[in-house]
């Protein structure tokens, strides 16, 4: 199997797999006061990239 295809098999495990964590994380977060609800879901919401750039980097090659 090619590269891109395990990256592409990989990226998408991993994103199901960190939506799942994030979502059973936001259950306790919600509960918090709102500015660390927001800020939660803003980290949540933009630490996916660094390990996609990675991941791309490598499938490429």
């Amino acid at each position: 199997m090619s590269r891109p295809a395990l990256a592409a098999i990989a990226g998408i495990a991993g994103f199901i797999a960190y939506v799942v964590v994030v979502l059973m994380l936001a259950d306790h977060v919600r509960a918090l006061h709102w500015t660390v609800e927001a800020l939660f879901f803003a980290v949540a919401g933009i630490a996916w990239v660094w390990p996609a750039k990675q991941l791309l980097t490598w499938a490429v090659r």
